[in-house]
C-alpha cells in the first residue's frame, strides 16, 4: 500500500468516526459508545457548534475533502502533482491545528474529554506525518531542497 493510499485509507477512517459524532449530534443516535470518557458532556456543550453548524460536521467535511485530494493523489495524472501534495499539507496542518484547539477547549474549559474526539485528534496528526512525508517525497523528487 503507498504512502497516499494509506493517506486516504485514514481519512475515510476519519470521516467515519466524524459521521458517528455528527448523527449523534443531529439526533439520530441516541447515546455515544464512549467507555471511559465525557462524549456526550463534550458533545452537548456550547463548544460543540461553530458557526450554526456542529463541529462534527465541519470534521466531516474536513476529512472528506482530505479523503478526496488523498484519492486525487493517487491517480495517474496526478501523481506527480506537488500542487495537490502541498494543498495536502495545507489541509492537514489546518486539521492539527483545529484538533488541538479542541482538545484545548476539552481539557481547560468543558473540563471532559470525549474518546472520540481523541481518535480524532490522533487521526489529524497522523494524516499530516503522512502529507509531511509526501510533500517532501514530491520535493525531493522535483529536485527542489526540502
Amino acid at each position: 500500500m503507498t504512502r497516499r493510499m494509506l493517506t486516504a485509507l485514514v481519512a475515510l477512517v476519519g470521516l467515519f468516526v466524524a459521521l458517528y459524532l455528527w448523527l449523534y449530534k443531529a439526533g439520530v443516535i441516541g447515546t455515544l459508545a464512549c467507555g471511559a470518557g465525557s462524549c456526550e458532556t463534550v458533545q452537548l456543550s456550547k463548544w460543540a457548534t461553530l458557526l450554526s453548524m456542529p463541529v462534527a460536521a465541519w470534521g466531516v467535511a474536513f476529512y472528506a475533502v482530505v479523503f478526496a485530494v488523498a484519492f486525487a493523489l493517487v491517480q495517474d495524472r496526478f501523481q506527480g502533482s506537488g500542487k495537490l501534495s502541498l494543498t495536502l499539507l495545507v489541509l492537514t496542518t489546518w486539521g492539527v491545528i483545529f484538533s488541538l484547539w479542541l482538545t484545548y477547549l476539552e481539557l481547560f474549559v468543558i473540563h471532559a474529554i470525549c474518546r472520540w474526539c481523541v481518535v480524532s485528534a490522533v487521526i489529524a496528526c497522523v494524516l499530516w506525518v503522512l502529507a509531511v512525508v509526501d510533500w517532501r517525497r514530491m520535493r525531493r523528487e522535483a529536485g527542489l531542497s526540502v
